[in-house]
């Protein structure tokens, strides 16, 4: 069966005891008309439906480009902006895999879509830490809590607190004085973007190289001891090198996708930047392909951060067109925009800049599986419409089905109260 029979399953449902994801307890403790509406039905699976798709036929390169599949991707952008670079990958069980792209090797800023880099940083160094342990790997998550300090903040990103013993819910901004286990950082960095946990998992992964088997009983006076005594200079290039080596180990290289720059002001200010931070489809893309082949850090990694992608706190611009309700999507959108100076431009519209990216794996409840990475500049426009209108036509391609595109009313699936992704 492509759905569970109970549909209260998902990363956010069961994964609570494994994971120590307080938010999780409340999404389990919904009743079937709240979840209806917290979640669509294809946000809802267990944990044991995720599964790596690429793993019976794993891929070391990106395919070449399908003449077919590129002129069905080319037709769907008449009216688009050129700006707009994509890469398709179809890899439907039973039918051979099929490619396209449209301005690959375009440059962008990466935004949050970075955040992917650093999750991939975090699980290289664990499995560093426990090469022979898998389950070593997961108990530490669960049970390591670490404090925010000046790497969380500032941060306009709120994320979800819940107490499982009063069933109080509420969201917050990080402060300094925030305690998590890892766990929770990392989910605070994918389902709701959180740009302080970011830095943090940054930081966790830096950490665990520095000290290596001293790493799970590290304080947080010996942690900021080691960044007040160590030379900024060495902290730049190891944190540079953190975050960017597993992609250049996947054969990414630094004309493709990196990052330079923590995410908080609190972070850079101490380890910081190096050599900025850039995206393009094509590089999204080989760490899609390496993600369902197994090939980030390993399997398990793989798997795990698939697991952490399954978006829960709520879909956004690309997966929030209807036409994917029904799908599981992974997911991780970015954002960053840039008014001139002496002028005024509104949220995701700037005249400066105006990223907007998407990364999504999208499984249809038919048996269709794909991989999409999207990436845009178009100035003085919010183009979250623009990408749910191209995750209607792409999956129309993808699945030869007659979808109409989304109306303009539905939304874009963001909290108002946010500003920024």
């Amino acid at each position: 069966m492509l759905f569970p029979a109970n549909p209260a399953g998902s990363y956010p449902i069961d994964g609570y005891e494994k994971t120590g994801i307080e938010r999780l307890v409340r999404l389990a403790r919904m009743d079937s008309a709240a979840l209806v509406r917290a979640l669509p039905y294809g946000a809802r699976h267990s944990l044991e439906y995720v599964r790596l798709n690429l793993m019976a036929n794993p891929l070391d390169s990106l395919p070449a480009v399908s003449p077919e599949l590129q002129k069905e991707i080319s037709s769907i952008f008449p009216n688009m902006h050129p700006s707009y670079s994509v890469a398709v990958f179809d890899m439907t069980p039973g039918r051979p895999h099929r490619y396209a792209e449209r301005n690959p090797n375009s440059g962008y800023q990466p935004g949050s879509v970075g955040k992917l880099a650093v999750a991939t940083a975090f699980f290289c160094e664990l499995q560093n830490l426990y090469p022979d342990s898998i389950q070593q790997r997961w108990d530490l998550m669960r049970k390591k809590v670490v404090k925010a300090g000046p790497f969380g903040v500032y941060d306009h990103h709120t994320i979800p607190i819940y107490d499982p013993e009063t069933e109080r819910y509420s969201r917050k901004r990080v402060d300094p004085s925030d305690e998590f286990n890892l766990y929770q950082w990392l989910d605070h960095m994918l389902s709701v973007s959180n740009n302080g946990a970011a830095s943090i998992v940054w930081r966790e992964a830096l950490l665990m190289r520095v000290f290596g088997d001293r790493y799970p009983d590290l304080t947080y006076e010996e942690m900021m001891d080691y960044f007040k005594t160590t030379p900024r200079s060495e902290l730049r290039d190891l944190g540079e090198d953190i975050v960017n080596g597993p992609l250049r180990d996947m054969g990414i290289d630094g004309d493709a996708w990196r990052l330079g720059t923590m995410f908080t002001r609190g972070a850079s200010g101490i380890v910081p930047p190096k050599g900025g931070s850039i995206g393009t489809v094509r590089g999204l893309m080989q760490w899609l392909t390496a993600l369902e082949s197994g090939r980030v850090v390993d399997a398990p990694s793989s798997l795990e951060i698939k697991r952490l992608m399954y978006m829960t706190d709520r879909r956004i611009r690309y997966a929030h067109a209807p036409a994917l309700d029904s799908a599981a999507v992974y997911f991780k959108s970015g954002s960053l925009y840039g008014c001139l100076a002496g002028t005024s431009c509104a949220k995701y519209k700037g005249n400066r800049m105006n990223y907007m990216n998407s990364v999504a794996i999208v499984e249809q409840p038919d048996g269709t599986r794909y991989l999409v990475a999207l990436m845009s500049n178009v100035l003085s426009r919010n183009s979250a419409y623009d990408h749910q209108v191209l995750a209607t036509r792409i999956d129309k391609v993808i699945r030869r089905t007659q979808a109409a595109d989304p109306s303009e009313n539905i939304g874009t699936g963001e909290d108002p109260r946010e500003s920024g992704n």
